[in-house]
């Protein structure tokens, strides 16, 4: 198809924007803090991410959902500073483990995620995510029960068929925004049904600094506390698996071996400053998004320029109450919808990667590897752990597969 103009690029950069937009902003609705500070703060976490690595990682960073438990508490029980200081904190963590990877090699690191422990890990991301893509598509919260809703059941069927026939059929420019074809086709659907609530934009600012919640979540300064710390930073330790899995997903899905370069070192570097930079705003930690990847492989563009450009517009839309305000207007069957495929995608991504491995699962290893991972992965949720932390199934299920490889004799 040849060079990709800048106009292009800009719209390809939307369609990632829309992607990210629905988890990042549904962690701090769910913790209780500000929205349109934790796009600002993702927006700007992404660039810094991308000037730590060399620019090199097609990837976007948005909302850690492993945080959400330890921050809900924090902010009820101290405040928005204790909060933000247990963020930098994490921050912290995440520089000090790069380090300490860029003093062991990297190649210490990828001998414990062997495709036999990528492939069903990255299944399990793609899988673990699969039931938020069918509550959104197919059903609707009544008096606070999830029932089944025909018209959603529409709506995302029409943006998934959008998305395969254009994905199949279409030709040229058009073929690469599948994404963004079906949400503005799904868009349009909704409005008959009356899902859209455009009194979201009428009452939002114009700026953020005319939101009074979110000029006091900038300006509120970090507060070291002893226990904030202790609720929150350890969970840069468990969340660094799951760094391995997306880094090692996206590397997949782009044909490149991101683990050594520009180095996971540098990945989990960028995701620290990221972080710091998100507690310091009071935005809820950054991560690599998988939903951002899904896009990858769907239109099979890599460029990180264009990942960049949708920080560059996460920015804006975090400074912009009403660009933001109509982006939250878009019906959760609509990315319901999408997100069926761009989960299925992520999925799909492990499963070639153990066939591109040539795995023969006529050895009870691989068998008895890839079972506990995709059953302990998938099946469990969270688990509590000392002090008010959880550990996520996916966290579980990598030690347990990085384990079961290392003591399982070959031969088996």
């Amino acid at each position: 198809m040849g060079e990709i103009t800048t106009g292009r690029k800009m719209v390809l950069g939307l369609q990632h924007v829309l992607a990210m937009f629905g988890a990042t902003v549904l962690v701090p609705f769910l913790t209780g803090l500000d929205p349109s500070v934790a796009l600002l703060a993702a927006g700007l976490g992404t660039l810094l991410f991308h000037l730590v690595t060399g620019g090199k990682v097609p990837v976007f960073l948005g909302s850690s959902f492993a945080f959400i438990g330890a921050i809900s508490l924090t902010l009820q029980t101290e405040g928005l500073g204790a909060v933000k200081g247990g963020i930098i904190c994490a921050g912290i963590i995440y520089i000090i483990m790069g380090l300490l990877i860029q003093v062991f090699g990297v190649e210490k690191v990828k001998s414990f995620f062997p495709p036999i422990v990528t492939g069903p890990i990255i299944m399990t991301i793609g899988l673990r995510l699969s039931p938020i893509a069918i509550g959104n598509a197919f059903y609707t919260t009544v008096d606070g029960a999830s029932v089944f809703s025909p018209i959603s059941t529409i709506i995302a069927s029409v943006v998934v068929i959008t998305m395969i026939v254009i994905s199949i059929f279409a030709k040229g420019f058009f073929k690469l925004v599948p994404i963004l074809i079906a949400v503005t086709l799904g868009y349009l659907v909704s409005i008959p049904f009356g899902l859209i609530d455009f009194s979201i934009i009428d009452n939002a600012s114009w700026f953020i600094f005319g939101q009074s919640d979110s000029l006091a979540t900038l300006t509120t300064l970090p507060s070291f506390t002893l226990s904030g710390i202790i609720a929150i930073a350890p969970i840069a330790l468990v969340v660094f698996i799951e760094h391995i899995g997306d880094i090692t997903t996206n590397g997949a899905v782009v044909g490149k071996d991101f683990l050594k370069d520009p180095g996971v070192h540098r990945t989990m570097m960028g995701d620290g400053v990221a972080t710091i930079i998100a507690g310091l705003l009071g935005g809820p930690a950054n991560t690599t998004y998988s939903e951002n990847t899904g896009v990858l492989a769907v239109t099979k563009v890599y460029d990180p320029a264009i990942l960049r450009i949708a920080a560059c517009f996460a920015i804006v839309l975090g400074l912009i109450g009403k660009f933001g305000a109509v982006i939250q207007t878009i019906p959760l069957a609509v990315m319901g919808g999408v997100s069926i495929i761009l989960f299925g995608m992520i999925a799909s991504v492990g499963v070639r990667i153990m066939v591109n491995a040539k795995l023969d699962f006529a050895h009870s290893r691989n068998l008895i590897i890839a079972s506990v991972i995709l059953v302990l992965g998938i099946g469990v949720g969270e688990l509590p752990l000392p002090a008010g932390l959880t550990i996520s199934g996916l966290a579980i299920a990598a030690l347990a597969g990085v384990i079961l490889n290392k003591v399982l004799p070959q031969e088996i």
